[in-house]
């Protein structure tokens, strides 16, 4: 009987169809065992976890992301700078903090910033700025007409503004430093 079995195993590992079976099954009892000493599985097993939430938009929902209405435009009361001219000054105020004391730094950027904002920034060493001037436009990106985002290209970096304009008149309300 012995002889037998030695036979089969003999023309199982010569076949390249026993050789695959034999690997495989040396596989799943590595798999059985590394499962044994894990904390658990990874991830939940098939059928045992949560479904996915279903999302779908309607078209004809007005709430829906697509919509066919233009970008919002930004809106300036008359007599006032547009947000891009009040964002190249307040750029410009920012990065001239050479010789500058903390008090004159800020009244320069005073007239161009939120209360909120002039807040924040008090007791800020200029000579903590990372930039030094000014080297591109501001570009735009409306959120809404009295919300926008404003970036300005400097020489190492981008500033990134926040700006407001509740009564029609536009202030930095907020900062964000991009290094190069």
């Amino acid at each position: 009987m012995s002889g037998l079995i030695t036979r089969t195993l003999n023309g199982i590992f010569r076949s390249r169809w026993g050789v695959a079976i034999v690997l495989g099954a040396i596989v799943l009892a590595v798999v059985g065992i590394g499962r044994l000493f894990s904390d658990g599985p990874a991830t939940a097993p098939l059928g045992q976890s949560s479904p996915a939430p279903v999302i779908s938009i309607n078209p004809l929902d007005d709430d829906s992301v697509a919509s066919s209405d233009p970008p919002p435009t930004p809106k300036t009361e008359p007599g006032r700078a547009q947000p891009e001219a009040v964002a190249y000054a307040f750029a410009s105020a920012w990065v001239d903090h050479s010789d500058i004391t903390a008090k004159k730094w800020l009244n320069r950027l005073q007239p161009n910033a939120t209360q909120t904002l002039t807040e924040q920034l008090r007791g800020v060493d200029p000579a903590a700025v990372p930039a030094d001037r000014v080297i591109g436009k501001p570009s735009l990106a409306a959120v809404s007409d009295t919300l926008v985002n404003a970036t300005v290209m400097m020489d190492n970096g981008k500033l990134v503004l926040r700006m407001v304009a509740p009564d029609g008149a536009w202030l930095v309300d907020g900062i964000d430093w991009v290094p190069a």
